[in-house]
């Protein structure tokens, strides 16, 4: 009789472990709440998840041993945020895929407002997504700032664009200039990589955005409207 064969590819094991870190619906809930790029606390998200704050801590201990999460004290006050750009783009590229299925009539009107709102514009991470990050994608692109021809690159005259702007563009290790980020609402890429968290902070920094809600979603202030269509031509119609 064969014996049943067995891995001993350390990698593989790695790979399985990891997995089964993501693999758990209220892991799951507390890896996209936290796609917004905030610090939450534990009892926001034991709130969010529906779960008694002792069980969420257990997961919570598990996805920081894992390097997911990282945290910090303060007080009698724990609070979490994803680990890096890293795992904010596996997570958001993980989802993508699923989220048509995974969608659900909205039950109420403030519900079905938050989701029209979250689609319209929201950040993913540390970058501009939904409606919004596709239409500043897009612009980028049609001026010949942004190629997308051969997966997302920055050319010379969009880094001088960057620096026209007053956008400083920091590469603190060896996150990419440009990349693409899958959107799941709109089912194309919008621009992530350091070029894409500079635009956003950016924006919400000099007021073109602001934050709406208590989800991820975000709203283009008239002075927005007056920046994206003096640097990149944008109309105000199609921010809105």
């Amino acid at each position: 009789m064969l014996e049943p064969m067995t891995t001993t590819d350390p990698q593989a094991a790695a790979l399985a472990g990891f997995a089964a870190l993501i693999a758990d619906e209220t892991r799951a809930a507390c890896l996209l709440a936290l796609l917004d790029g905030r610090a939450w606390t534990a009892g926001e998200l034991a709130r969010h998840a529906g779960v008694a704050a002792s069980t969420l801590s257990e997961h919570l201990n598990r996805l920081v041993a894992g390097g997911l999460l990282t945290e910090e004290r303060q007080g009698r006050h724990r609070y979490v945020r994803l680990a890096d750009a890293r795992i904010a783009h596996l997570v958001e590229d993980l989802a993508a895929p699923l989220a048509p299925r995974a969608a659900r009539q909205p039950r109420s009107l403030r519900e079905s407002s938050a989701g029209s709102a979250m689609a319209r514009g929201r950040t993913c991470y540390d970058h501009l997504a939904g409606r919004l990050g596709i239409v500043v994608t897009d612009a980028l692109t049609g001026r010949g700032l942004l190629r997308q021809d051969t997966g997302f690159a920055l050319t010379d005259a969009g880094v001088r664009w960057f620096a026209d702007a007053g956008i400083g563009l920091d590469r603190p290790g060896r996150r990419p200039l440009a990349r693409g980020c899958l959107d799941w609402t709109e089912r194309r890429p919008h621009l992530a990589g350091v070029s894409g968290a500079a635009l956003c902070r950016h924006a919400l920094d000099a007021g073109w955005c602001v934050r709406i809600g208590t989800e991820r979603a975000v709203k283009v202030t008239a002075a927005g409207e007056r920046a994206l269509s003096e640097l990149l031509g944008i109309e105000a119609s199609a921010l809105r």
